[in-house]
């Protein structure tokens, strides 16, 4: 695609042509960094006692020159600092290289530190370096004082061109920086916090042959040396559960899944969740767990487990209430569903417009009542546990009622944010689970689990009682980071091409 010109990337391109014609390399290989911008302002004092010489890097955003001096403000990952070039120190030849230079451009300085006359801490340059011209500039919000208060206008607000220009919006935008260093820090402690439990990070498949783990639209696509169809992984689950069969008795991945589904603020078609899967343990296991890396992650973040999303304050300390399905749509809903024959039930869903795909079964009806009528209210963090047996083929029956399956789902500001259960490991109740989805699906049901041999295969060399978590990490970062999309919280969101 050829460039697209304007006025100020010719002006910027004929500025790149002189310094190609001087000898000089706008494009180096490399340079020598001493200090970052929050090392100078650490040792602050010592430097400028020593006038120690100092080498830093960064993008220039803001740039004065008049005469034979110039001042610049060089921004590196952390902050910025204001640099001094005066021509008698740096050189004429140096200098004529300064009046070449544009905000947006990436520098390096080696000099001293120094304090202006009006008290600012500033690196005086003995020499400058240009490691990188931009020949497109950068949309630099312009800021303001009024009665007190910096007023920053941005004209980089679009958000739609944020997401697809993120290196733009990561280059202006230092708040958006500090959403994807939070981001990296929870993964870092839920990490820390797994393998301080004895978990073991491992790695699985995302080319599969069979899908499996969720009931969810898969992604498609082709092996051509082998002739095979394979699809992208809508969750790593039964993988893990194959290590756990193989002897590694605690597992986790954070794996980057794919469903080919709608799109909203809460989902895209590309997400990452956690799962980590422990031998010889239940749901009521994974609850602890569960909450305890939501407080943690928070505690990371913002020091305390209370936190404000949107405007609501939510307190993740644990532990957290637990209230089973149907107890949820009486308290929530006024229904009674136990008390309700299976014509009452349909007659519910008919009044709420509700449509079942697939046909009626009772526990997907129970389960649609819920997620219709429920959610929104389950604000503070609650975990939903027992589910209706129709919910889900990879989970074991209720010890005590037959009708539901060890599932809870934890519940935060309206989203479900994590998915677990006590482990189904019987392989023959496993295979007719499955079975089960298979004819659903050929039913008119458009998200069933398929027919895995090869994990059915697996359970049948005997598979130890297990408690399983899946953790929705984009949501969990959307609420310690108080972003209201998805995308905010993704550096390359998926985007309708221009």
């Amino acid at each position: 695609m050829p460039m697209k010109m304007n006025d100020q990337v010719q002006a910027r391109l004929d500025k790149l042509k002189k310094i190609k014609d001087s000898n000089i390399n706008p494009y180096p290989y490399s340079f020598k960094v001493s200090h970052c911008s929050d090392q100078l302002q650490a040792d602050k004092e010592k430097l400028l006692d020593s006038e120690e010489q100092i080498s830093y890097a960064g993008r220039i955003v803001r740039f004065n020159r008049k005469g034979k001096m110039a001042f610049m403000h060089v921004k590196d990952e952390v902050g910025r600092l204001q640099s001094l070039i005066a021509r008698d120190i740096v050189g004429l030849e140096n200098y004529e290289l300064v009046k070449l230079l544009d905000m947006g451009d990436w520098v390096g300085i080696n000099g001293n530190m120094m304090v202006t006359g009006r008290g600012e801490y500033t690196i005086l340059a003995k020499e400058i370096t240009l490691l990188s011209k931009a020949v497109r500039p950068l949309p630099i919000p312009k800021e303001k004082m009024e009665n007190g208060k910096k007023i920053i206008y941005d004209e980089f607000t679009d958000k739609e061109t944020r997401y697809r220009r993120r290196y733009v919006d990561l280059a202006l935008n230092d708040n958006v920086r500090e959403v994807f260093y939070q981001r990296t820090k929870i993964i870092q402690t839920i990490r820390e916090y797994l393998c301080n439990k004895n978990y073991m990070e491992v790695e699985t498949p995302v080319l599969q042959s069979i899908y499996g783990g969720a009931n969810a639209r898969p992604f498609t696509t082709h092996h051509n040396s082998q002739n095979m169809e394979l699809y992208l992984r809508i969750s790593n689950e039964l993988y893990l559960k194959r290590c756990i069969t193989g002897g590694f008795s605690r597992v986790f991945e954070f794996s980057r899944n794919f469903r080919n589904e709608g799109m909203d603020s809460t989902h895209n078609p590309e997400f990452t969740v956690l799962e980590f899967y422990e031998a010889y343990a239940d749901y009521n296991d994974m609850m602890t767990h569960f909450e305890e890396l939501y407080a943690a992650s928070a505690k990371a973040i913002h020091g305390t487990t209370v936190i404000t999303y949107q405007g609501t304050e939510i307190d993740l300390k644990p532990p957290w209430p637990r209230l089973t399905m149907k107890e949820a749509i009486k308290k929530y809903a006024g229904i009674d569903v136990d008390s309700m024959t299976d014509d009452e039930l349909q007659g519910q869903l008919e009044k709420t417009e509700i449509e079942l795909k697939g046909g009626y079964l009772r526990g997907l009806a129970i389960q649609a009542l819920f997620e219709e009528l429920c959610e929104e209210h389950l604000i503070q963090p609650i975990f939903i546990i027992d589910h209706p047996k129709e919910s889900t083929p990879l989970c074991k029956v209720h010890r005590e009622d037959n009708t539901l399956v060890e599932r809870f789902e934890p519940y935060i500001n309206g989203w479900e944010v994590g998915n677990a259960y006590s482990e189904l490991n019987d392989p023959l109740v496993q295979r007719a689970s499955l079975e089960e989805q298979v004819e659903r699906g050929r039913a008119g049901e458009d998200e069933t689990h398929p027919l895995d041999e090869d994990f059915l295969l697996c359970l049948e060399y005997g598979m130890p009682p297990i408690g399983g978590v899946g953790i929705g990490i984009d949501r969990l970062v959307m609420l310690l980071t108080d972003s209201s999309n998805i995308k905010d919280v993704l550096l390359f969101p998926l985007m309708k091409p221009e």
